[in-house]
């Protein structure tokens, strides 16, 4: 992030401990694409992000930034007893990881492949003997590439509902909580819509067959686990942003309004309501696939839940029109401009998301806007009121710390710059907190059962699009450019992070 924020939070750790719930979890996330690594090991099959870094190997082609690709990345299969100690000595309630359905289910059919369902039975051991409360999620983007059309083909949903069961009649005694899917909003959007995630396909509105269907394959992986008698509850965990117009202009609030219910209430509407969002009236033609459902599908789709997941990362502000460029001279010896995933999709629509200058960014982009934390969760309240379950929220910032560490001078207590983060330290005491504030007596989300609170992430990993770019981490991870390949340092967030839940 490119500011420090005004409160000093680095220590005030025991202040927010104390300021904590009876009874509210607090957790780290991880996914298992991003951190697994052992891509070739143990019958694990291709998934669709294998193939879509395959295919944008190089720096030059823009689709990863650096070219990387996650076949070792983090090691976490081969060092997860590490990890496993780290999260205990970290004193989390919770871990939210994915189980790797390639890795489960290579061709995506039959039965479990025996390699990888022992690795998952090894890290429930360690997790469960530490006393940390083991939330799965069944699929976190890494769709195996044996699915033909992916989530375009409806014949997906059904398959996804055959792993569930199956994952959950091996595993369903001993995870706490299931989470079906993580955030089909962003698998539809950028993976469909736009070409900045796998499969990398730039359909604009014609992606939307691919949220249909990740939201029956939702509930058919509800019925699933429920068939299954699996111990723990069922959720979602999905992507959600307040949305402003730019201006009070007609047009801009039409746009805004798309794009709320494009991101937000296509998601959520139906499975919380049973039913999509009315089609707003300009745009009927290309919400079609919304007017088309089958109510048999929405019924599946509207199972009910135990908790709803929030992953929050920033407001969305909308303006009509495509964003002015600064014209220059074009010079024949200059080099060539680097590749801008999704922008050729992007300037195919007549509306487009303003920088919101009036906030810092994190160390990717991303704007640090707590406040609106709150607006989301005021928003969910009044949209789904009683139909909302418990609510667990998922926060993380890349931070750039290479700059916090420049502020360390001299300090001999600091000596690892590889572990200075106080940015993010930052970021995660001001969403914690605007969290809080906005479920208490009188806040914007007064009567929300705010149940929980995720940090992205227990170890930095394969960022998508960003590669090893950007580190997400409480801690830091030497990737495979380094010497120390492998090695894991504790961050001071992850050290004021173990102050804070000391100090409940």
């Amino acid at each position: 992030m490119t500011t420090h924020a005004a409160r000093d939070w680095p220590h005030r750790a025991n202040e927010l401990g104390g300021s904590l719930p009876a009874g509210f979890l607090v957790g780290v996330t991880s996914s298992a694409f991003q951190i697994e690594g052992a891509a070739r090991d143990g019958g694990r099959g291709e998934s669709v992000w294998d193939v879509f870094t395959s295919q944008g190997g190089t720096a030059a082609s823009g689709r990863i930034r650096g070219g990387s690709n996650a076949s070792v990345s983090s090691d976490h299969l081969n060092r997860y007893l590490e990890d496993a100690l780290l999260l205990r000595d970290l004193g989390v309630d919770t871990y939210a990881f994915s189980l790797a359905w390639p890795r489960l289910q290579p061709d995506a059919r039959g039965a479990l492949n025996a390699a990888g369902l022992a690795f998952y039975d090894r890290l429930l051991d360690e997790l469960l003997a530490a006393g940390i409360r083991p939330q799965a999620t069944l699929c976190h983007f890494d769709l195996p590439a044996a699915l033909r059309g992916g989530w375009m083909n409806r014949d997906t949903a059904g398959r996804f509902g055959d792993y569930a069961h199956e994952v959950g009649a091996a595993l369903g005694d001993r995870i706490d909580s299931w989470v079906t899917l993580h955030e089909p909003a962003t698998v539809t959007v950028a993976g469909y819509a736009l070409g900045v995630h796998a499969p990398g396909r730039a359909l604009l509105f014609d992606a939307l067959p691919a949220a249909h269907h990740q939201l029956l394959g939702h509930g058919l992986a509800v019925q699933g686990l429920r068939a299954a008698d699996v111990r723990g509850g069922i959720g979602l965990t999905n992507a959600y942003s307040p949305v402003m117009s730019a201006s009070d202009r007609d047009e801009d609030r039409s746009y805004a309004d798309l794009v709320d219910l494009l991101y937000n209430r296509v998601f959520a509407d139906p499975v919380l309501l049973g039913r999509y969002p009315d089609p707003l009236e300009p745009f009927a033609v290309e919400l079609r696939t919304l007017l088309e459902a089958d109510p048999a599908d929405l019924r599946t789709i509207h199972q009910p839940l135990d908790f709803y997941g929030v992953s929050y990362v920033q407001p969305l502000r909308i303006k009509a029109g495509h964003p002015r460029t600064a014209l220059h001279p074009v010079d024949p010896d200059a080099p060539a401009a680097p590749v801008v995933p999704g922008a050729a999709a992007r300037a195919r629509l007549p509306f487009y998301a303003e920088k919101l200058r009036e906030f810092a960014v994190t160390g990717d982009g991303a704007s640090v806007a707590p406040e609106f934390l709150g607006v989301a969760l005021g928003e969910l309240q009044k949209r789904y009121g009683d139909a909302l379950p418990a609510v667990f929220v998922t926060v993380g910032a890349s931070t750039d710390e290479a700059a916090d560490a420049r502020g360390a001078g001299n300090d001999p207590l600091r000596i690892d710059p590889l572990r200075i983060d106080p940015l993010r330290i930052d970021y995660l005491a001001e969403h914690l907190t605007a969290a809080l504030a906005a479920v208490r007596p009188g806040g914007v989300a007064a009567g929300l059962d705010l149940r929980g609170f995720l940090v992205r992430s227990i170890l930095d990993g394969f960022e998508w699009e960003a590669g090893f770019t950007a580190r997400y981490g409480l801690v830091h991870v030497a990737f495979a450019d380094s010497p120390r390949v492998g090695t894991r340092t504790p961050k001071e967030s992850y050290r004021w992070l173990q102050n804070v839940l000391a100090h409940r």
